[in-house]
């Protein structure tokens, strides 16, 4: 990843879950907030369901981030999502930082069904750490 890999914004993937982050999503939309238009979603039934290597995958597929609109403590098919959702985050991290890739590729937030106006504000904030830390790599 260089700062020249893209002229505009950062590549990012989101996967979001179905009942919970997706309205929130969509909603960020029909309310036309302003985030990157370089950002595309994947619908997941949980958070909880993603494995690690789905992450990395998406890495070592051309996207500069991968963000997980976690379910938080709304899950509908599990009570301690969150919990599961964040050891994934951990474990794909784990194995980032074995193979050299910056961790702030990968972040995870929860977001709910109302969660326009955080979901844009997540994908400014993330595009613009991804644009630092592009920059950043390009110096050293």
């Amino acid at each position: 990843m260089s700062a020249a890999a893209f002229e505009g914004s950062p590549r990012i993937l989101v996967f979001s879950t179905i009942n919970i982050s997706d309205p929130g999503i969509d909603l960020a939309g029909s309310r036309h907030l302003e985030y990157p238009a370089t950002v595309q979603t994947l619908a997941v039934p949980c958070s909880s369901g993603l494995k690690p290597s789905w992450l990395i995958h998406a890495l070592d597929s051309g996207f500069d981030g991968v963000f997980v609109a976690s379910d938080g403590e709304e899950c509908s098919f599990l009570p301690d999502c969150a919990e599961r959702t964040a050891q994934i985050i951990t474990q794909a991290q784990e194995i980032m930082s074995e193979r050299g890739i910056p961790a702030q590729r990968l972040k995870m937030a929860a977001l709910c069904s109302v969660c326009a106006e955080p979901f844009a504000n997540y994908m400014r904030e993330f595009s613009a750490t991804l644009k630092k830390l592009a920059t950043e790599l390009s110096v050293v």
